[in-house]
């Protein structure tokens, strides 16, 4: 059907006058009456009731005047969400934090995002590195934080910020007593609580040369996430390397941190995403984390 036809009847329905409905949309009365004569045959009904010296509507008329503007009230709508989503203003971003990075360094880039495209739909999850780089390449998240660095085919990093490193140890452990920064000829030989490398190797070598670079001491107890690594140390089972904010974050009774002597151990958060053209929500999201937004 022509759309053009629906807004000329509109707009003679609300100016119920032909020569004020034509100078509105800029078109002579003839041709106005003639669309509004095409219109009528194009639906197979009348209209307007000419019989008397003003045209009236018809029943079928004030239906039609209804339709017609609803019609193009929604047409308007339509314009502007898809106009939005081609600027990136709407639609669905999937995202997967790092369990590692829940704090700010994350929470400030993805709060700025939220502010800047209302619009946009949100779908957060939580993983680790080598998870999120996963459905990434499964296409079951469209952006992923993640521990750099990160040597996965087919995939950018974006750096969004960095932290310190803690050593956080047993409450009854010498280092808690000492006062200063913790220096590494202490911790060479200290039993260790650590995660499994295969969940972020870029992390796990990053931590360790910079806490150890003689080469890490024995571990003599891996677990899988930083809850279940933080009440390994309360319980007196060793000492580990955490990234600050989480650190502080699960901060538990019988576990003191303290921080390491300088060059302080630090480690990045990055943004992943898949290489190659992208829909714009994750351009938008992506050129945010890149022009530094929510960095420490």
């Amino acid at each position: 059907m022509n759309l053009r036809r629906w807004h000329y009847f509109a707009v003679l329905a609300e100016e119920m006058h032909f020569t004020k409905a034509a100078a509105r949309l800029f078109v002579s009365q003839p041709s106005l009456s003639q669309q509004i004569r095409a219109f009528e045959a194009e639906l197979g009904v009348t209209l307007l009731d000419r019989s008397g010296p003003r045209f009236a509507l018809t029943e079928a008329g004030r239906v039609a005047a209804t339709e017609a503007r609803e019609l193009l009230d929604r047409l308007d709508r339509a314009k502007g969400v898809i106009a939005a989503a081609g600027r990136g203003d709407a639609g669905r971003l999937r995202i997967a934090y790092t369990r590692s990075a829940p704090g700010p360094l994350a929470g400030d880039l993805v709060a700025a995002y939220r502010e800047r495209h209302p619009d946009v739909e949100l779908a957060l999850e939580t993983g680790w590195t080598s998870l999120n780089l996963a459905r990434l390449a499964a296409g079951e998240i469209d952006v992923g934080f993640v521990r750099p660095p990160v040597g996965a085919a087919g995939v950018e990093v974006a750096v969004v910020g960095s932290e310190e490193v803690l050593l956080a140890v047993p409450r009854e452990h010498p280092l808690a007593r000492r006062r200063g920064r913790v220096r590494r000829a202490w911790i060479a030989a200290e039993p260790v609580v650590f995660w499994p490398r295969e969940n972020g190797p870029g992390q796990y070598d990053a931590i360790s040369g910079q806490v150890w670079p003689g080469g890490l001491p024995p571990i003599v107890r891996e677990e899988p996430e930083d809850e279940q690594l933080m009440r390994a140390v309360a319980e007196g089972a060793g000492i580990a390397a955490v990234p600050e904010h989480r650190a502080r974050a699960l901060r538990r009774r019988g576990v003191v941190l303290r921080r390491l002597e300088e060059p302080a151990p630090r480690i990045d958060l990055g943004l992943a995403w898949r290489a190659g053209p992208q829909p714009p929500v994750v351009r938008t999201f992506v050129n945010l984390a890149r022009d530094g937004t929510g960095r420490d």
